[in-house]
């Protein structure tokens, strides 16, 4: 199944099928689903800095990593560092591990173990998603600046025991403004 993710004016994604966008532009019409669709794609990027993901179609093997480069020009700013995990509620664990490397434009590097917890201890998903697909976006690091002009690289392995994660859909980070 195809899915269209966009995100509210307060940071929730709002996820479409292609049965779903079928359905609403036979009942409303396609003029009124395409305003629809550019208001939403219009007012969810006004303050970002970086928005990617990296499908992983539900098999994350421990050496593949997904890697994202930031240009950034504004080191007055401050800005709010998320990183969003789309599984579905096959996940055989609440939390996911992830080791997180960030490349500097002055060739240095930091290295960082991070822990996503993805269910409360009853077992109830934390993230928001309609139907089976679940997406998490969690805030790592708040009201920060760029030390540096210039282009950042940022890399995402899971840090599970298992050799190759299973369920897990995608993994993308969202860098944006400080409100």
């Amino acid at each position: 199944m195809i899915m269209i993710l966009f995100r509210t004016f307060d940071n929730h994604p709002i996820t479409f099928s292609i049965d779903m966008i079928r359905h609403l532009i036979k009942k409303y019409g396609m003029l009124l689903v395409v305003i629809g669709f550019l208001f939403l794609m219009s007012s969810c990027q006004q303050n970002t800095l970086f928005a990617g993901a990296v499908s992983l179609n539900g098999n994350w093997p421990k050496e593949s990593a997904a890697k994202f480069v930031v240009s950034v020009s504004d080191t007055l700013s401050l800005y709010d560092f998320y990183v969003n995990i789309r599984h579905t509620e096959k996940y055989r664990y609440s939390n996911l591990y992830l080791f997180m490397q960030t490349k500097f434009p002055n060739k240095t590097y930091t290295r960082d173990t991070l822990e996503i917890i993805l269910a409360n201890p009853e077992g109830k998903w934390m993230g928001k998603g309609w139907g089976k697909i679940k997406e998490d976006h969690v805030l790592l690091k708040s009201k920060f600046r760029f030390p540096l002009k210039g282009k950042y690289e940022f890399m995402i392995w899971q840090g599970m025991r298992a050799d190759t994660l299973q369920a897990i859909q995608s993994v993308g980070i969202d860098i944006e403004k400080s409100k």
